[in-house]
Formats: C-alpha cells, structure tokens, sequence
C-alpha cells in the first residue's frame, strides 16, 4: 500500500476544489501505482486498464476503448443536455525511454522506462475529475474525457483523431493541461495564441571521399564538411528570419566512422537534429534554407549533401477565446494574482496541437515546483516525479472547465 502525501495545502477555493481534495489520498496512490508501471506510447495496457477501472468505479456513463490503438474515452451526461453542447478534456498516458534514478518506493519498477514527464499525473488529475463529474453533474451538457497514448513522439492525438475521434465525440471544444515545474504550486499559466512550438527533424546526410587519415589530402573528409556545415546553418536564424520571429535550430548527434579506427576518414557521416518554430512561413523558411545551405556548403569541399525535414509536431496555438475563459475558470478557482494570462510560450512541443487544429481549445500549465524540491525537477530528467500536492487542483480545474462553460439553466 502506497503512503499518501499529507492533503496539500494550495490556497484553492470553491466546491469543486473542496469535494476533490476528500480523495487525494486515493488519488495520490493510483498516480504513484502508474508511475511504478511505465508503459511505452501505444503499449499502454496496464495504464487503461487501470483507467477503465477506476472510470466503471467512478460511474461514467459511456467507456469507449481501442479509439487511437491503446486511448479510452469517457463520457459523463450532465444533469441536463438542453444546451447540446459537448466539451473536451484530454490527458496523455504514456512514459518515456528513461531509466529512472530515484529511489522512493514508487519508482519504475521497468528497466529503461519511466514517467519522466507527469503524464501520470496527467491521468490522474482526469480520473479525479471524471470522479468528481459524475457524482455531481452540476452542468448542462456532455462531458469527453480523452486518455491519449502516445504523446512522446507518437503524434497520439493525430492517431485517435484519424480513428475518428472528433466524428464520434464532436466536441465543441477541448482543453488539456501540463504540469510545469519551474512554476510554484498553486501556480496556473495560460495566453492566446501560441503556447508551444513546432517540433521538426532534420536528417543531414553526408558523402565524400574516405581513406587514410595521414593522407588526408586524398579524401574529401565528411567529418570537415559536417563542422563548417554545424557552424553554417546557425546563421540561419540569425539571418533570415526576423528578430522578432522565434526560431531554434539544434543538431544533436553526429555519427562518422568508427570510434576504434583513429586514423581512418570515413566517407560519409550523418547528422541529425530538431527545428523549433511559432510561425508555419518561418518553418518554411528554414526548411528552404537548410536544404541550400547544406548543398551548397558541402559542394565548395568536393562533397554532396542531402536533407531530410520531417514536420513532427505543428505549434500548439490557443484559441483566442478558450484561453481566456480557461484563464477565468482557473482564477475562479486560486485567485487572479495565481494566474499567469501571458505566460512566455515554450520552444518545447505537445502533440495536444493536433486536436487545436480541428477544435477550439486551449493548452494550460499548471505548477508544480515546490520550495522544498518536490516536484521541481524539470521535465524529461531521470529524478524527475509528479508533485502529488497539485493533484486535486488539476482535477479541480478540468472540473470547472465543463461546469463553467455548461452551466445549468438558472
């Protein structure tokens, strides 16, 4: 039996905060069992069973399984459906290929595999919420609760989208949300517009001319090509695309020959790296560019180059007017003076943009980086947990999402 951490102690108000936080406990234990039980994107079995589970126990009037591969969708009928509408709420289920370092009793119990990012509090704080939606339904309207697989680099939420997930739930809007450790507890940050960026790879392959390291003159060395071409494609956002347009590009691995063989000039070598845009014209631009650049530079030392971008992720952009009702809903909820309404946007990515490019919608940030450390190490970091402090105002703020913008007739 999981201990529970002591009920937190957020300065959140209202009903729907107060009923929930009567189940942390329970809550703090399901996450930690999912944090103990991993589960790769599209191999999450344990996770939804365990999600069905507890959405059968929590009386949900709907389950639907298999939608995207390994995703469940839940639907929760509000007292009244005069107002027809359907609302969103989606939480990721998937773990990372991490091996895990810390040592508490619900660490990965998976070699290789770990919650590295949350998204078991993510579940969590959705299970928390379904919980809550369907022992009250104090709205006019249907709830959708989507558990989506495979965020981390399996496009997820395009998968159960292309199953049909908008066709069988036609939503008029949805809303997710991610913790954020550099944020303090209690902590909610939001803005229209773009919240994440896009997330491309780039493929840079290189062929010149092998042989012998002492005779270097005789080859076209692919390893000196790679640097000035590293050194070359940095000037690409500098200048081309405008300083106020934001524009990342990292190459993060490089392969050439082999590590045993010191005096041999390999004849090809590789690259590989990401490209973080807000802007589709400045993601063209880049693209465009790369391509040029790495031609041109590899063709001035006798070498050939070829590029291969693939666009991953588009730019998680929020609708103008879901983001600020997601802003008053949550400053309902811990006061104006804990919400963020112009948070800075992130150069990281979410596959949650999928679903904002077919519905109206907005992205979230919760805190989660206490004082004492819990919860503050960033994402994607092998001492990485999920604050279980904030799991109550997570499900507290999916809540009032859908009671706030179905509300029952007076």
């Amino acid at each position: 039996m999981l201990a529970p951490r002591p009920a937190p102690t957020l300065k959140a108000k209202g009903r729907v905060f107060a009923q929930i936080a009567q189940f942390h406990p329970e809550l703090t234990a399901f996450r930690r069992d999912l944090h103990a039980h991993p589960e790769l994107g599209f191999e999450e079995v344990y996770t939804g069973a365990r999600v069905r589970e507890a959405l059968e126990r929590c009386g949900v009037d709907e389950i639907h399984t298999g939608i995207g591969k390994t995703g469940l969708v839940a639907v929760i009928k509000g007292q009244q459906s005069g107002s027809g509408r359907m609302i969103g709420l989606r939480a990721d289920m998937d773990a990372l290929p991490m091996t895990e370092h810390n040592e508490f009793a619900w660490k990965s119990s998976k070699a290789g595999l770990m919650h590295g990012c949350g998204h078991d509090g993510h579940t969590t704080m959705l299970v928390g919420a379904a919980r809550y939606l369907a022992a009250t339904r104090n709205f006019d309207g249907t709830a959708v609760l989507i558990f989506q697989p495979g965020e981390e680099g399996f496009a997820g939420a395009r998968i159960m989208i292309e199953d049909g997930l908008f066709e069988r739930f036609p939503v008029q809007a949805v809303y997710g949300m991610h913790n954020w450790p550099s944020m303090r507890p209690g902590t909610v940050g939001i803005r229209p517009g773009a919240m994440m960026a896009a997330a491309d790879r780039v493929t840079i392959d290189i062929t010149g001319r092998g042989g012998h390291g002492a005779h270097a003159y005789m080859t076209v060395d692919p390893v000196v090509v790679s640097a000035h071409i590293i050194t070359a494609i940095q000037s690409i956002v500098s200048r081309n695309a405008n300083p106020i347009d934001s524009a990342v590009i990292s190459i993060c691995a490089m392969q050439a020959g082999d590590m045993g063989a010191f005096s041999v000039v390999s004849g090809k070598a590789s690259l590989v790296g990401t490209v973080r845009t807000f802007s589709p014209d400045v993601q063209n631009m880049v693209e465009r560019r790369l391509g040029e650049l790495c031609s041109a530079v590899a063709l001035g030392f006798g070498a050939t180059a070829s590029v291969r971008y693939e666009r991953i992720y588009p730019a998680t952009i929020n609708s103008y007017d879901e983001a600020v009702f997601a802003a008053d809903v949550a400053e309902a909820l811990v006061g104006a003076d804990q919400v963020v309404r112009d948070i800075a946007p992130s150069m990281g990515a979410e596959d949650f943009s999928f679903m904002l490019q077919v519905k109206p919608g907005a992205y979230l940030r919760i805190g989660q980086g206490a004082e004492n450390g819990v919860g503050s190490c960033f994402l994607h970091n092998t001492r990485y947990d999920f604050n279980d402090d904030i799991l109550p105002l997570g499900a507290a703020l999916h809540a009032g999402l859908v009671e706030q913008s179905m509300p029952l007739p007076v």
